[in-house]
């Protein structure tokens, strides 16, 4: 005799929790194929499950998979268009893929509403800088300093910078 187990939805929403915690944990310890895994498992039964998106485009961009990340994040802001953390590794991503007009269209949604934004202010401030706005690089890093100045010690070795290492206004900035 067969016996058929049958899930209420309850059921599944335990069922898809414990799925997505071993996904983070996965993602958390450095096994990004596991996790991926997990959070392709939740997405298979809720396509649009927005945790499962975000954290699996986290991972795929850490891969460096950055079209297949903004995939995901496109999926979660197709319904809530100023989800912070979408907007901003969406930006990433753009960012890293050389399309820096669209990173920069990322972070300003991001700025928009809140304008004291330290991370996104120092990533619009890279991506101007790899796009020689070394006025406008220096602005925003400046303001990415002011409201954290770890971003100062970030700014010392960051490559996106290098146009800027011999600039005494950025020298200023970080020391």
């Amino acid at each position: 005799m067969n016996e058929f187990i049958n899930f209420s939805s309850d059921d599944e929403d335990v069922n898809l929790e414990h799925l997505y915690n071993i996904g983070l944990s996965h993602a958390k310890r450095g096994n990004p194929r596991d996790a991926i895994f997990y959070f392709d498992k939740i997405l298979e039964v809720e396509p649009n499950h927005f945790d499962a998106l975000v954290n699996k485009g986290n991972v795929l961009g850490k891969l460096g998979k950055y079209d297949l990340a903004i995939t995901c994040y496109d999926i979660v802001l197709k319904d809530n268009p100023e989800h912070m953390t979408c907007l901003l590794n969406k930006g990433l991503a753009l960012h890293y893929l050389g399309r820096y007009d669209q990173a920069i269209t990322c972070y300003d949604k991001i700025l928009t509403h809140t304008p004291d934004n330290a991370i996104t202010l120092y990533h619009k401030a890279c991506t101007k800088s790899l796009q020689n706005d070394i006025e406008q690089s220096i602005v925003l890093l400046e303001k990415a300093i002011l409201f954290d100045s770890e971003y100062a010690k970030k700014a010392s070795t960051d490559k996106d910078f290098t146009s800027l290492y011999n600039d005494p206004r950025f020298k200023s900035l970080i020391t």
